[in-house]
């Protein structure tokens, strides 16, 4: 009798042993391809000079949990090329992670901070999506580019005595843009127009676009 039962219990051990050996071979393979996928994604990442083409892979939409599986293989792969004594490209790998998340929160700060506008229309408690109730400007670039202190109605008056650049009309998402025949984008813009015009909203929505992934 105790022969069988020990006969038994064994059975009873390799039949619970073999869904489990399964599941870890399933694992297995899905780590591996896990693995393949983001070493060709980290190669690209690597090639490229700014930190949102990690993010912006096939244009794919990652949940927190994946992002943190990437960011999580990344530094797993900063320790093995440690490991290999390859510690400047280590170095420029983990530089690249840190960019890729500080740019990620930031994005997503401003995001919160600039999506609903509480001012104006919006009721107590009740904040409007700033998408939804947004105008586009005429905008145009030239004019003078000096900072004037008067009054808006003033510099209406005076606008038409002041040497000016040719204006031409441009659009929103590119104000940012090099100018034609200028090599690099332009990192600064001063915008000018009567008040109320919507100079304010303007630059919340174009912030907005970019925390959104929006094209500039």
């Amino acid at each position: 009798r105790q022969s069988s039962a020990s006969s038994s219990t064994e059975r009873t051990r390799r039949a619970q042993r073999f869904p489990q050996n399964f599941l870890f071979q399933l694992l297995e393979e899905n780590i591996l391809t896990f693995v393949k996928n983001e070493l060709k994604k980290i190669q690209k990442f690597m090639s490229s000079d700014y930190p949102e083409c990690l993010e912006k892979e096939d244009e794919e939409e990652l949940d927190e949990e994946q992002r943190r599986s990437r960011e999580a293989f990344v530094k797993i792969s900063v320790h093995f090329l440690r490991r290999m004594k390859q510690e400047e490209l280590a170095e420029r790998l983990q530089s690249k992670l840190h960019a890729a998340v500080c740019q990620r929160e930031l994005k997503s700060n401003l995001k919160k901070k600039f999506q609903f506008v509480f001012e104006g229309i919006a009721k107590a408690g009740n904040p409007t999506l700033l998408n939804e109730i947004y105008t586009e400007l005429y905008i145009t670039e030239g004019g003078t580019a000096e900072v004037n202190e008067e009054h808006e109605v003033r510099q209406i008056e005076t606008a038409s005595r002041r040497p000016a650049r040719p204006e031409t009309t441009i659009r929103q998402e590119d104000l940012l843009k090099a100018s034609a025949g200028g090599e690099e984008p332009i990192r600064t813009v001063m915008t000018k127009g009567v008040a109320g015009i919507g100079k304010t909203v303007l630059t919340q929505k174009f912030t907005l676009d970019w925390a959104e992934d929006k094209d500039h």
